[in-house]
């Protein structure tokens, strides 16, 4: 069974940590990226998220976004399923999309990453 609660840490160098889920699935936590993961004076970025009941799905989906605590108005929202493998070690396979405010709908195109 895989349990997303915890600590986990990118092929990047960023950091999640992850609360407790909620009976319904929900849960919060934190996230700081890859990117300045080594600069203690960055604050950690909140992220709030749901995941299906791993009581149901031994390898379930879920999905969370951070709400970035920087100079600009970013969000990402990461969609993903948590694997065990046969070595019993969990595994977070996700698909990002990063998302910076635009100045004009004429801009909107280059506000997704």
């Amino acid at each position: 069974q895989c349990l997303l609660s915890g600590s986990w840490r990118s092929d990047t160098g960023g950091r999640m940590v992850v609360s407790i889920l909620n009976k319904d699935g929900r849960f919060s936590g934190s996230y700081l990226p890859g990117s300045v993961a080594s600069n203690s004076e960055i604050p950690t970025s909140p992220l709030h998220g749901s995941q299906q009941d791993a009581g149901l799905f031994p390898q379930p989906t879920f999905s969370f976004t951070v709400r970035w605590r920087s100079e600009t108005a970013q969000m990402t929202a990461f969609l993903g399923q948590c694997y065990v493998g046969t070595n019993g070690e969990e595994t977070l396979h996700t698909l990002w999309l990063l998302r910076e405010a635009a100045e004009s709908p004429a801009e909107d195109w280059k506000a997704t990453r």
